[in-house]
């Protein structure tokens, strides 16, 4: 794509995707406003904007192959990162919508498995409704103990909503108050049938966690006995799953791993498909490990975390 289309698409989006003033764009991309005006202009005119923006970016689509070899993915989906930060979430969620509608449109039966987030509740709101009757949710993890909006229970009954599907839910909370006391939990029969459900999840999506008070996990999950200073301290960078793993993607040797209500990290690389869907910088170096154990195979992200991601791959 030439670099005068490439900025033309990139105004058209700023301009219809994410709202911005012609004034903000100008700004943005270091042009005149006239000039933003009459791209948009253009892009009217030639079809490339009708209701939806009909091309994308040739960076993100490069940054998609480069992601795909680099971590040997089955695919990979990058948006351009919106001004706004707190935008990154709807802009990946919108794109994961799509992904996923189109997966199980294609494929309307099995199990699918959910984690939590922000980013998930934004995919839920772009998921195409549908009639689904072999097709079961489940979520994959326990939730908060309280009602949140952004609670693996809640995931997991709106999008089974949507579908008509059977759900399911992991009745426990994320952690267990010891090692001992998780065991005792997951040894109940209706634990063990339930696991043995999510074990059987053909696709899911999920996304991941840093140690940054952003991360949804460390503002309402951790136990108060856990701290995130002793967590970086035996190597964390992040979660999967309610689970902490190193720059590797290894488990930290932590309590807390021993103590989380969900499946376990090997568990989760046996899953045909499973889509992480996660962005912002703060989470490149979490995304980074989670691909480089393998916890995922199919990456949807933002513009720049893709990048931060795949240069810590390179340095």
């Amino acid at each position: 794509m030439p670099e005068d289309a490439q900025i033309q698409v990139r105004a058209a989006w700023l301009y219809y995707m994410e709202g911005l003033t012609q004034a903000d764009i100008a700004d943005r991309l270091k042009m005149t406003r006239l000039r933003v005006n009459r791209l948009l202009v253009e892009a009217r005119g030639s079809g490339l904007v009708n209701i939806a923006i009909n091309s994308r970016l040739e960076s993100c689509v490069r940054l998609e192959r480069a992601l795909v070899e680099a971590f040997g993915l089955r695919e990979a989906v990058v948006v351009p990162t919106p001004v706004d930060a707190t935008q990154v979430p709807v802009q990946i969620g919108r794109a994961a919508g799509e992904f996923v509608s189109r997966i199980v449109e294609e494929r309307p039966s099995g199990v699918f498995g959910v984690g939590w987030g922000g980013t998930l509740r934004e995919t839920v709101r772009h998921i195409r409704p549908g009639q689904f009757p072999d097709l079961t949710v489940t979520s994959m993890m326990g939730g908060l103990t309280y009602g949140i909006e952004i609670n693996t229970f809640e995931t997991a009954s709106r999008f089974a909503r949507l579908w008509q599907a059977d759900c399911h839910y992991l009745a426990a909370p994320i952690y267990a108050g010891t090692p001992q006391s998780r065991d005792t939990i997951l040894a109940q029969d209706v634990f063990e049938d339930a696991f043995a459900r999510i074990r059987a999840t053909d696709v899911a999506i999920l996304s991941a966690g840093d140690l940054s008070e952003r991360s949804l996990l460390v503002r309402y999950g951790l136990p108060r006995d856990v701290g995130v200073e002793e967590l970086a301290r035996h190597g964390a960078v992040g979660d999967m799953l309610g689970q902490f793993i190193d720059a590797s993607g290894t488990a930290i040797d932590h309590p807390i791993n021993r103590r989380a209500i969900a499946l376990s990290l090997e568990g989760l690389r046996r899953i045909p498909t499973t889509i992480l869907a996660s962005g912002g910088t703060n989470k490149a170096a979490i995304i980074a490990a989670a691909l480089r154990a393998r916890l995922a195979n199919v990456l949807i992200t933002d513009e720049r975390a893709g990048a931060a991601t795949l240069a810590l791959l390179d340095g």
